[in-house]
């Protein structure tokens, strides 16, 4: 699990904007024709929020000549130029999906009183400062210079834990006794 973390992860965007269900947006697409890219812009209501991590998307409708149009956008998506606050509404729900019944005047949201209008991001990761290659190498190297043979490394190891087991010995008998001599003085 932790492998598909990380890629999507790596697949997120740094900030995100902060986008709220009622909202009034202006959705900055880039389109793809051909071997032409150019930026549309979809302006409209949010009416749903849904997902989270990579896969959080926002729906925004627009009625556009009589027509109710819905699309639905990736917040993650590379697609995505930019979402730009055009009001603050005021929602009670999650869903608004009671204004696809509505015409006109009522099929907008009110708008939040005292609300200003500021394009606020979320900073989902930060930027990681890397320390550049060439220091890393020469520690590299530098540590990678001792050299040292395997056979006196292991030699010396095993004399120094039968002296260890040899002088503990006589000292374990000692404390026996001083216990010994300790619970007849009590007695």
């Amino acid at each position: 699990m932790d492998i598909i973390k990380s890629i999507e992860h790596e697949q997120m965007k740094n900030k995100i904007p902060a986008l709220k269900v009622g909202d009034t947006v202006k959705v900055h697409q880039r389109i793809k024709e051909g071997n032409r890219e150019r930026i549309q812009v979809f302006e409209g209501i949010i009416i749903k929020k849904q997902g989270g991590g990579v896969n959080a998307t926002f729906t925004v409708r627009r009625v556009a000549y009589g027509v109710g149009v819905e699309k639905t956008f990736l917040i993650h998506s590379p697609m995505v130029e930019k979402v730009e606050l055009v009001r603050v509404g005021k929602a009670r729900r999650a869903k608004l999906y009671y204004l696809r019944d509505r015409l006109g005047k009522s099929a907008k949201t009110k708008e939040a009183v005292g609300a200003r209008i500021e394009d606020k991001e979320i900073t989902i990761k930060e930027d990681i400062v890397e320390a550049p290659v060439e220091e890393v190498v020469e520690e590299v190297a530098a540590v990678e210079t001792v050299e040292t043979p395997v056979e006196e490394v292991a030699a010396p190891a095993e004399e120094t834990v039968v002296e260890a087991t040899e002088e503990a010995a006589p000292v374990a008998e000692e404390v026996k006794e001083e216990k010994a001599e300790e619970t007849t003085d009590a007695e």
